[in-house]
């Protein structure tokens, strides 16, 4: 039981890190940011009121909640990509997601609202990306929760792995429901 919870939570596995960083990951990660906002919305679209506030694990947040966390972190990306682009090495603010995930707006609020701000922010993160030069994506930030510096290289892949991981939740309640 406790494995296949584990398969729920984490679908396509946990964010391994390859070292080193390759041009063609930064090429894939790129890619997958920019198609996540589409690929996500297709997806979600057909769904129901009901399916949209349906669990996609016991226990786990509901679709409607997962695509407006999608939206959260993939912001907070955004902003830590800037921070560290302009500042020397600069301490992140972190968010309690599972505290913003129950907020009014991630409870109840149309997911179309998410899946736009998404567009926006995933439009302009992939622009600044095809812009810098690799060397501005080895600069760093540091995330207070342990203390640890993270290059804009890894935050890449990093945040590609995030939007495949929500993805497959929910891609996996569809396939389980018959949806």
């Amino acid at each position: 039981m406790e494995q296949n919870l584990e398969k729920l939570k984490y679908p396509i596995g946990k964010f391994e890190c390859p070292n080193p960083i390759t041009e063609t990951h930064l090429l894939e990660w790129t890619n997958a940011l920019e198609t996540l906002p589409q690929r996500l919305e297709d997806l979600v679209a057909p769904l129901s009121e009901t399916q949209l506030d349906t669990p996609y694990r016991p226990g786990g947040w509901t679709v409607r909640q997962l695509v407006h966390h999608v939206a959260d972190s993939h912001h907070h990306s955004y902003i830590r990509f800037k921070w560290a682009m302009t500042e020397d090495t600069p301490v992140i603010k972190p968010y309690v997601q599972t505290e913003w995930a129950q907020l009014p707006d991630s409870l109840s609020s149309p997911i179309s609202l998410s899946l736009a701000h998404l567009k926006v922010v995933h439009a302009k993160l992939v622009n600044l990306l095809r812009m810098v030069q690799k060397q501005d994506l080895e600069r760093k930030f540091i995330h207070p929760e342990g203390n640890v510096e993270v290059a804009l290289t890894e935050n890449m892949g990093i945040y590609a792995w995030h939007g495949n991981h929500h993805y497959a939740h929910i891609k996996n309640l569809v396939e389980r429901k018959g949806w």
